[in-house]
């Protein structure tokens, strides 16, 4: 795995980044004064190889995407043959390609019966920018235009596009751009952990509910067009809210004639140990964000279910819609996620994530013992490990992201890739991976803690 590598000038490539590489979500001072990025060139399965040949267990399926994990030459092939036969067309004007037809069909048939139409976008963002479109125009249609007003959550991500870090509830994203834009809104996130006081976790998660009812009033029930969240807030921390609160949301959303949007970017496609998050936390959404594991990130695609309700309505009293990207459904796109679709429901891995979920939850809590660890959770193949000044009080380190970072830091030096949401440490691994290597990966975590208790053991005397 490391034939690649030795081809390589690294010190040229990294200076070649530097000079020209506009990277994602990155402080580039910071970054550039580091010696510039880390280059990956290969994988398989659970691991990745960076172009030094460091072999890395990858705990965060990439970008809590790569679900089949990595290798998949039946993926390559079938993108080949597509190249070959299409390389591209749109689904613009009326017209269609056929692994995008077939797709939409597969993706209804693993939702419930009420979701039979599909939207197609490339990513996540694109997905929600999609909702809030299509959303407005359908109150509109319905006769109510002043039906406009979304609500979602703080610390909820739903992309990085104008309008989803306007539905998301990310403070730092807030604080670029002028954001977020009118008519977006947000409400308390369910993190027992950091909120919950003496109450509960089922106590807790009717409070948090409750904050949606108490703004839906703030606003005006005929003023909101509709709630978003992930069934488990993934960029907030892995938050899996009580077992109380998802079933309030909605009876409050019905309450009062707000749509119900269930944003499954990450939790889609088996995560939770079914094939949608909603099915987990047990919910019943109007709507439905997906991408990321579609494809298990080895296209760039993402779509949008509709409920026949307001598909009827909006077909029905509707005109032309006037959204679409041009590659939304590309037929090379379609294909691979045609393919990965094939291989989680031949190879069981939807079942494999809820067998194999039981072993990672008590990997998980193996750590509980760590004197920097306040709380360990997960569901299915998610979990997280919540860093603590104080066990007992669950109270902070001080400079929230400060000790995470080191600890993520720790984690990369130490051949683990494990994600830190300020101070929490999160896993997402790909759903092929082994009871060994589970192990394995909860070894280096501790690893990883122990260095970064190390770092911060004085403060805590």
């Amino acid at each position: 795995m490391t034939v690649l590598a030795k081809n390589l000038n690294i010190a040229e490539l990294v200076a070649r980044d530097t000079a020209h590489h506009f990277h994602p979500f990155t402080d580039h001072n910071a970054f550039h004064a580091e010696g510039g990025a880390r280059v990956i060139t290969q994988a398989d399965g659970v691991w990745i190889w960076d172009a030094k040949g460091n072999k890395l267990l990858d705990g965060m399926a990439g970008l809590w995407c790569v679900n089949v994990g990595y290798g998949r030459k039946e993926l390559a092939e079938v993108a080949y043959r597509q190249m070959l036969d299409l390389p591209y067309y749109n689904t613009f004007f009326k017209t269609t390609t056929v692994p995008t037809t077939e797709l939409a069909a597969k993706i209804s048939a693993n939702m419930p019966e009420r979701f039979k139409h599909i939207f197609f976008v490339n990513s996540g963002s694109e997905a929600n920018d999609t909702i809030v479109r299509f959303v407005r125009h359908y109150w509109k249609l319905m006769g109510k235009p002043y039906r406009s007003q979304i609500i979602g959550r703080r610390r909820g991500y739903h992309g990085s596009t104008m309008i989803a870090a306007s539905m998301g509830g990310m403070e730092g994203m807030h604080g670029q751009g002028g954001l977020p834009l009118p008519g977006f809104h947000h409400v308390q996130h369910p993190y027992w952990y950091d909120f919950g006081r003496d109450l509960t976790p089922d106590q807790f998660g009717l409070e948090a509910a409750a904050d949606l009812e108490k703004k839906i009033l703030e606003l005006g029930p005929e003023n909101v067009a509709a709630f978003i969240g992930e069934p488990i807030q993934g960029a907030a921390g892995v938050l899996i809210p009580p077992k109380t609160y998802w079933p309030e949301v909605q009876k409050i959303c019905r309450k009062y004639g707000v749509l119900l949007i269930a944003d499954e970017v990450i939790c889609g496609f088996g995560r939770t140990g079914n094939w949608w998050g909603f099915q987990t936390l047990g919910f019943e959404p109007d709507i439905v964000a997906m991408a990321k594991g579609l494809s298990s990130g080895y296209q760039p695609i993402g779509a949008v279910a509709f409920s026949d309700r307001l598909i009827k309505d909006f077909f029905d009293k509707g005109e032309e819609f006037y959204h679409g990207m041009t590659y939304a459904g590309h037929p090379v796109a379609a294909a691979v996620a045609l393919k990965n679709l094939e291989i989680i429901e031949d190879e069981k891995l939807v079942e494999r994530v809820k067998d194999y979920g039981s072993y990672f939850a008590e990997g998980l809590k193996s750590l509980n013992d760590h004197p920097i660890v306040g709380e360990t959770r997960s569901v299915g193949l998610i979990g997280a490990i919540e860093l603590a000044k104080d066990k007992k009080t669950r109270a902070r380190f001080d400079k929230p992201g400060r000790v995470g970072t080191l600890c993520r830091d720790h984690c990369f030096n130490n051949g683990l890739i494990m994600r830190a949401c300020w101070d929490t440490m999160v896993l997402a691994p790909p759903f092929v991976i082994s009871k060994k290597e589970i192990d394995e990966m909860v070894r280096l975590a501790r690893i990883a803690l122990d260095k970064t208790y190390q770092d911060v053991k004085a403060e805590m005397a």
